[in-house]
């Protein structure tokens, strides 16, 4: 199985920044995790704060990979263009955050313009909200 794990604005940041909410791990430190855990699976890591990045790789990832575990970061509120690019491959993505959306302090925060699109939505469980993402693929296909 090969997952694409896609990762918005700031969270190279990971681990340094507002660590009272998106803890203490780093991005590296969670992808590590993850391959460790899933030995069986091909990961592609990527994080950009590009949304044009962002964008290629998942019109890029048909054919390529079997599922798409993407955080849009503040994108998720903002991005007609991620949403659209979604929607135009037949890759399944899971729309991972950290944080739980419905609980942040600002009402905009708590808007996904990607969840619609996205074959469904993991917020608020830390890193594990990768690993849930993963388990989701692994169990899909088998």
């Amino acid at each position: 199985m090969k997952i694409l794990v896609l990762n918005g604005p700031n969270l190279n940041l990971l681990g340094e920044r507002e660590t009272e909410i998106y803890g203490e791990d780093s991005l590296v430190d969670i992808n590590f995790s993850l391959e460790d855990t899933y030995p069986e699976v091909d990961f592609t890591f990527i994080q950009s704060n590009s949304e044009g990045d962002l964008i290629t790789w998942i019109q890029n990832s048909e054919g390529e990979n079997d599922g798409i575990v993407l955080n849009p970061a503040a994108y998720t509120h903002t991005s007609v263009a991620i949403r659209d690019a979604i929607s135009s491959v037949s890759v399944p993505v899971v729309e991972v955050h950290l944080s739980n959306l419905f609980k942040r302090e600002e009402s905009f925060r708590q808007l996904s313009l990607t969840a619609g699109v996205s074959k469904g939505v993991i917020s608020g469980f830390g890193k594990f909200s990768y690993f849930l993402a993963v388990e989701f693929f692994l169990r899909e296909s088998s």
